[in-house]
């Protein structure tokens, strides 16, 4: 156990100052937009640090003060005002959205909502929910939906948001749990809370907030070694929506034996920790496929699997085919001719009424394979680093890509944004209007074809292949500007010096 540091406090402007000789060093390091001022540099009372290099001094979000307004407002707004003041907000628009959907013609309510408050009341009745045309989700949404048939029709709508608000309270606690100070944290957290594509998504109706609230829980599982928990709920999530699958081969790297021992929780690094290397990833792929048949990573993988069978088979049995097609089957070979943000999406649509060839689907599915496996073998160590750049580019790189689909990154978004050398002012701001630019300008010939019916494929295209040059040139320069922290110290025992 490492021991805790003494230190004294001396009045300096009328303000209670803590000295540490690691101060310094841990305000200095702290990313843009959150520097603050330093306190004076004092020499080291008796004692000593933890080994992490942090100040275990008590009330830890004091010792640092702001150097900007909205970083004071931060400190003073404590995390419960803020899930209290996001749930209003939440509220607000659910009740907005009921307002605007009985007296404006542009309805609030997500369409995919109808479909889900469709399928449960077939539920009700005792029917199949993949009756209602365009139901292609496992029948949990529907099951967990049949309250509105008998509650209220905003059900859902009140369940995505609250499992909206438990996005954010588990992106605080993966950020504590890596030993983030309070001030970054909130930060952090805002960036979902009070991110417009995040808010509106589980008020309008959508169940991605589920989604990802059930992946931030995988994470925090792995990170407490809970991994019996960690894999029933990746096996759940993955029968809910098919493409957390991505994240399958990260996790197995991250069971690493150097970090997951027999009856040892895994220690965990801390945040401004700067000991490992990123070349280390590819020093331990020998060691991974030396090593690869470990206990952690056989129960974590039999466990999931066994839970994803559990419950395809349970609905196998219960819808049969229509099931097995709809939810799970569909979404591995969909090609959608409605136009969307993906590259494909022209050719797809040209192309429809006919079989696509086994050279055009491999053209489409191997670019993704080979970013894929780059990124994991780069940067599984720092696995929701990893997670999120996996999403971004399995989004960017899918045959069909729409709105909801970013949510899948932006929940993963405010866990890196600690390790991030990126300054708000410009590089980020540039990143910003570079997306959302690139977006605005796909939606403006999305509405000239869907709402004025011009004919304006060819323009359409060329915006999407802009929104996917916009999408890589964003996640390039987060991998560029990110500082590879792996998540868990190496334990080294007899027998990985056996192996190394």
């Amino acid at each position: 156990m490492a021991t805790k540091c003494k230190t004294s406090t001396q009045q300096s402007s009328g303000s209670t100052v803590p000295s540490g000789c690691n101060t310094h060093r841990i305000l200095h390091s702290l990313p843009h937009p959150c520097q603050f001022h330093l306190p004076p540099k004092r020499p080291c009372s008796s004692g000593s640090h933890n080994r992490s290099g942090t100040h275990n001094s008590s009330g830890d979000a004091a010792d640092f003060v702001p150097s900007t307004h909205k970083l004071r407002a931060m400190e003073v707004m404590n995390f419960r005002s803020l899930i209290i003041f996001s749930a209003f907000l939440r509220v607000l628009l659910i009740v907005y959205g009921e307002w605007q959907d009985t007296h404006m013609e542009v309805r609030y309510t997500d369409v995919d909502y109808l479909v889900f408050s469709d399928a449960a009341a077939l539920v009700v009745d005792g029917k199949s929910p993949y009756k209602r045309s365009t139901y292609r989700y496992s029948p949990l949404i529907a099951f967990i939906l049949t309250p509105n048939s008998f509650i209220h029709r905003s059900w859902g709508k009140f369940l995505f948001s609250a499992s909206d608000l438990l996005v954010g309270y588990f992106i605080r606690t993966i950020l504590k749990l890596r030993g983030v100070p309070e001030n970054l944290t909130i930060y952090s957290v805002l960036v979902w809370l009070f991110n417009p594509f995040t808010f509106t998504i589980g008020t309008r109706g959508n169940c991605e907030p589920i989604i990802c609230a059930i992946i931030l829980w995988i994470i925090i599982c792995i990170m407490r070694g809970n991994l019996f928990q960690g894999a029933v709920w990746y096996g759940l999530v993955v029968h809910m929506r098919i493409y957390p699958i991505i994240y399958a081969l990260p996790i197995v790297l991250t069971l690493d034996p150097n970090h997951f021992q027999r009856g040892k929780k895994p220690a965990i690094v801390d945040w401004n920790s700067r000991q490992h290397k990123l070349n280390e990833t590819s020093n331990r792929l020998w060691v991974f496929f030396q090593s690869i048949f470990t206990r952690s990573r056989i129960l974590f993988g039999l466990i999931s699997a066994t839970v994803f069978f559990f419950c395809t088979g349970i609905f196998f049995y219960l819808y049969e085919w229509e099931f097995l097609h709809e939810a799970l089957l569909y979404h591995l070979t969909r090609t959608d001719p409605r136009h969307n943000f993906s590259i494909y999406f022209y050719h797809i649509y040209l192309n429809y009424e006919r079989e696509f060839a086994v050279l055009e689907k491999l053209i489409s599915f191997l670019p993704q394979l080979i970013v894929q496996i780059v990124l994991v073998f780069r940067f599984a160590q720092d696995f929701p680093f990893c997670f999120f750049v996996q999403t971004v580019a399995f989004v960017a790189f899918n045959k069909v890509i729409t709105a909801q689909y970013f949510v899948w990154f932006f929940c993963l978004l405010p866990l890196i944004l600690p390790w991030s050398k990126m300054k708000l002012k410009w590089e980020g701001i540039l990143c910003v209007l570079v997306w959302i630019g690139a977006q605005t300008h796909w939606l403006f010939w999305g509405y000239m074809l869907e709402f004025k019916g011009k004919q304006v494929f060819l323009q359409l295209w060329a915006a999407s292949l802009l929104f996917f040059a916009a999408n890589i040139y964003v996640m390039i320069t987060i991998i560029r500007r990110h500082t590879y922290s792996p998540v868990f110290k190496r334990l080294v025992t007899s027998r990985t010096k056996k192996i190394t």
